[in-house]
């Protein structure tokens, strides 16, 4: 159930095109979250926020057009393989849609997946924390691993944190 922030310059792909990628992005994003999208519960919480900027390159129009993706889901949402794929999903998407190859089109997308921290999602006017969202979207079963997925990674990053501070205190 991602919150995509798409930024297409206005005229930067033929409407058809443009909308075609915004459902593949859209689809393929719901999926590395490890969701379904073919569940309508799913698809009518997954929204694309449709920002048309001026892009400008060292202080001058861009002569090409450039492309910005900020994807946001809860914390706990993406692995690291999970974020590699939104980056080459998108970009691979923007390529179609331009009808270029990955390699013309990559230098001017930009993708930032984002993990909004656990307890600030907040949605029909209260906060929504990932194993309750999940439990809605998917069930209990998937609520209850993605509360066992929070604290995992979340005693991970811990740990992480440990061991630098072991590793720097005899400095």
């Amino acid at each position: 159930m991602p919150m995509i922030d798409a930024f297409v310059p206005d005229g930067a792909l033929r409407p058809d095109a443009e909308a075609r990628m915004i459902k593949e992005i859209t689809d393929k994003l719901i999926e590395l979250e490890g969701l379904d999208p073919g569940s309508e519960r799913i698809q009518a919480v997954s929204v694309v926020y449709l920002h048309r900027p001026r892009v400008f390159v060292g202080g001058a129009a861009a002569a090409e057009p450039r492309y910005r993706f900020i994807p946001s889901v809860p914390e706990g949402q993406y692995t690291e393989l999970a974020r590699a794929g939104v980056v080459r999903e998108i970009t691979a998407a923007v390529a179609r849609a331009e009808g270029k190859p990955f390699d013309q089109v990559a230098p001017r997308v930009w993708v930032f997946p984002n993990e909004v921290t656990d307890g600030r999602w907040g949605g029909r006017g209260i906060i929504r924390r990932l194993p309750d969202i999940i439990a809605f979207l998917a069930g209990t079963e998937a609520g209850e691993a993605a509360r066992e997925r929070l604290a995992r990674r979340r005693r991970e990053a811990a740990a992480a944190t440990l061991r630098a501070l072991v590793a720097t205190s005899g400095e």
